[in-house]
């Protein structure tokens, strides 16, 4: 008789989940309630530090049960957020049940320390249906996630003091055309927006030329729009970006509900310099762009740049 498998918010379809693999799992409290700790600290003047809640720390210990219980599943690290846990977890060996049946009991239990301390009836849970998870290929990647985990109050400080910049905004209406938008909108009503666009064709020293361009202008004020797309539209948005520039880029994929900008994305939306717009919904999958994006996003900017009444940049 096959298993019932637990609801999975997001997982890979066609993925062995009783395979040898690692995987960043996150939790969410129902009704995203802070219940597990507090913040403190700006993040920015102040170092920002997790203090969990007596639950929070309960929540940790039963965490630690993992492996007591399911020996082949180790768990790597975790951070405790207010309202939500993050934990990654190296299944060693083949399991004999699918991965959602680790997590199941790890929540049974949360949800028995839950009603303990609140003194609620039976019926009640702490987390929301499901979980996220999130398969980690490679050490780079684990080290990239371990020290996402590690940024998560910083991040979640800054966000506190600058809520503006890290809540997706939908249907934002920009030229006649409509987008989900993350980030510092008021970049939009810059008097000088310039189109970054360059063909394929360009050659390494051409590369470096239009970047050069490029950057002086944005060191007089304007602000560079692109998809970046072509290797030439990457270089230039890279080094504006690493200028500290302020840049507005147009995504292939929108935004899910609760999503934020991860790596250095993330600082230049708290310091205002980083606009994102999606045209499109959002999808969980890896997609290849197609040539007909890769064209109308290109037109979006441009069309973008041009409402602005100011004279547009020619490809190179």
């Amino acid at each position: 008789m096959r298993d019932t498998i637990p609801s999975m918010k997001r997982h890979c379809h066609g993925h062995d989940y009783q395979s040898r693999c690692i995987y960043m799992i996150t939790l969410v409290v129902e009704g995203r309630r802070p219940l597990l700790g507090y913040i403190t600290g700006d993040g920015i003047d102040q170092p920002a530090q997790l203090h969990p809640t007596q639950l929070g720390q309960a929540i940790l210990q039963e965490l630690d049960q993992i492996t007591i219980h399911y020996p082949a599943v180790k768990v790597i690290s975790h951070q405790l957020m207010p309202d939500h846990l993050h934990a990654i977890l190296y299944v060693q060996e083949r399991i004999p049940r699918h991965l959602s049946h680790v997590i199941t009991s790890f929540k049974v239990g949360c949800n028995r320390l839950y009603r303990a301390a609140t003194m609620t009836d039976c019926g009640s849970a702490l987390w929301e249906t499901g979980f996220h998870d999130r398969i980690l290929k490679g050490r780079h990647h684990l080290q990239r996630m371990m020290d996402y985990l590690d940024d998560n109050p910083r991040r979640a400080a800054i966000k506190r003091h600058h809520p503006e910049f890290f809540k997706v905004q939908r249907d934002v209406s920009v030229a006649g055309l409509t987008f989900a938008a993350l980030g510092n909108l008021f970049l939009l009503q810059s008097p000088q927006l310039l189109q970054v666009q360059c063909t394929r064709r360009l050659t390494p020293e051409q590369i470096e030329d239009t970047v050069a361009q490029f950057l002086e202008q944005a060191s007089r004020g304007a602000i560079l729009v692109s998809p970046s797309i072509s290797a030439g539209e990457r270089a230039v948005m890279r080094a504006a970006f690493e200028h500290g520039y302020p840049t507005i880029v147009l995504v292939e994929n929108g935004f899910a509900p609760l999503a934020k900008p991860g790596g250095k994305r993330f600082d230049a939306c708290a310091q205002g310099r980083l606009l994102l717009l999606a045209p499109w919904e959002h999808h969980n999958e890896r997609r290849r762009i197609k040539e007909y994006q890769c064209r109308n996003l290109n037109a979006m900017a441009a069309a973008i740049c041009t409402a602005t009444r100011q004279p547009q940049q020619q490809q190179p």
